[in-house]
């Protein structure tokens, strides 16, 4: 049975966009744990079917959880992104689309570290990889073109957030196209690494221009607790400016008393206006 949708499909010229944790697979927990895959599996199958989002900026995928997502989602959606090793396998930040709704023109992955051509590189005072997906669109139904940017930020080192911050922002500035960023930043709204891409107005932030909030200000992070406002929102979706933000939620919806990932699903929908040609006229 599919559960009821917090904002759900939308028709053009509007795009729903989601970006979401969904929380690595591990082994070797307690039966009883929420943190289990097995457990949390069919709660994130409905959560997507009822959402359908055309575009999802995910993080901490596995190849199998990829492939899980991408049968939920359905036959029409695609992904990019491979894994943040050097062998391109362990978690990944893949970007799932509708293809009957939106078009890849190019895109690429790259390390967050002073080596980005090179899968599995740190740098910065990561010990882990951290990588970054951008890629090119063309919305099918409206001819728009427009870049999406997914990413998920070191949760330890401080200067490896701040150097990350400043490759999207170099990413973002040398492209023409309006721009969403998606991903978890592990790091609240308002710290440096916030202000390093919001302030001085390259990238808005969806949550604060949005025309209307369906839902109150959840911290992001659940750790599969009850959720509650005014903790840190470390998932973020930014905009360049220009688009316009009409709905954004954070997404709390609990699913037979369980929750899907550790994390609540940022939630918006934008519209990018008419593609250049039809303004000049």
């Amino acid at each position: 049975m599919t559960a009821s949708a917090l904002i759900g499909t939308v028709a053009a010229p509007d795009l729903h966009v989601m970006s979401f944790n969904i929380r690595r697979r591990l082994p070797h927990l307690n039966a009883r744990s929420p943190d289990r895959w097995v457990h949390r599996r069919p709660l994130l199958k409905r959560l997507l079917a009822a959402e359908q989002p055309a575009l999802i900026g995910m993080q901490e995928a596995l190849f199998d959880q990829a492939n899980f997502v991408r049968h939920a989602l359905g036959d029409g959606y695609r992904s990019i992104g491979y894994g943040r090793e050097a062998n391109k396998g362990g978690e990944g930040c893949p970007i799932f689309y509708d293809s009957r709704r939106l078009r890849v023109l190019e895109w690429k992955q790259s390390a967050l570290s002073d080596t980005p051509s090179r899968p599995g590189s740190t740098s910065w005072g990561n010990h882990t990889p951290r990588v970054v997906v951008d890629a090119s669109f063309r919305d099918i139904a409206t001819g728009v073109e427009f870049q999406a940017v997914n990413t998920h930020f070191d949760h330890r080192s401080r200067s490896s957030r701040l150097r990350s911050a400043d490759v999207l922002r170099r990413i973002v500035a040398a492209s023409l196209l309006p721009t969403i960023v998606t991903g978890d930043f592990n790091t609240d709204a308002a710290t440096a690494p916030y202000d390093r891409l919001t302030g001085q107005g390259l990238l808005l932030d969806a949550w604060n221009t949005a025309e209307e909030r369906v839902t109150e200000e959840w911290g992001t992070f659940l750790n599969y607790r009850p959720p509650q406002r005014n903790l840190k929102r470390i998932d973020w979706l930014l905009v360049t400016p220009g688009v316009t933000v009409l709905k954004a939620a954070i997404n709390v919806n609990r699913y037979e008393g369980g929750w899907p990932s550790d994390h609540a699903p940022m939630q918006t929908v934008v519209n990018f206006g008419a593609p250049p040609s039809k303004l000049e006229k």
